[in-house]
């Protein structure tokens, strides 16, 4: 899904081009987390998941990404959700005024193609072709059946594969213009 973009303007010039890369980091890292704190609970406020928050640079002024997700169960953020939730974000961070200067704001999902790194993301990946990279350097491409204890059951060719998610470097959710039958897709255990 297209992010959604608002640029705001600025009350303080932004000295941050005369200081040294190190200390940029330092200062987004901080302001990343400090922003996060004060989105989670409007992002949940909305039945969503609060993804990510990056800061970067567009231009002169800082980009602040703000990546949303269902917090569990198929299905994605549909446009309305997410301009609502947008202007829930843009609200918040006008009130705690934690980015100093002009920025702009992208509120987006993970996307078609996410990468899968924790088991919520393999759990909302059920029934989805998935690509997964494995510590001995093999890939493993099928669809995510289920998930049992710790391990990912993928369709692959025909077969079932029981893969250790210990033994997951990384996955990634890959397009597919088919769609799993129910049947190939089993319920989740706990």
């Amino acid at each position: 899904m297209a992010p959604s973009r608002r640029t705001h303007p600025g009350g303080r010039r932004d000295s941050r081009n005369s200081r040294r890369p190190h200390q940029e980091r330092r200062e987004n890292a901080e302001m990343t987390e400090s922003i996060s704190t004060a989105l989670d609970e409007v992002v949940a406020s909305r039945g969503l998941y609060l993804e990510a928050v990056k800061i970067g640079r567009g231009g002169k002024n800082l980009v602040v990404k703000v990546v949303v997700d269902l917090p569990s169960g198929p299905g994605g953020v549909d446009s309305d959700r997410l301009t609502e939730v947008s202007r829930d974000i843009s609200q918040r961070l006008d009130d705690v005024d934690l980015v100093q200067g002009a920025y702009t704001l992208e509120v987006s999902t993970p996307g078609a193609e996410r990468s899968l790194r924790e088991p919520r993301h393999f759990s909302r990946a059920q029934g989805r072709l998935v690509e997964l990279r494995t510590v001995d350097g093999k890939s493993v491409v099928g669809r995510l059946v289920s998930l049992s204890g710790d391990a990912l059951n993928v369709q692959v060719e025909g077969s079932r594969r029981s893969v250790p998610m210990a033994e997951v470097v990384s996955g990634r959710v890959k397009i597919d213009m088919s769609r799993a039958p129910q049947s190939a897709i089993e319920e989740e255990e706990d």
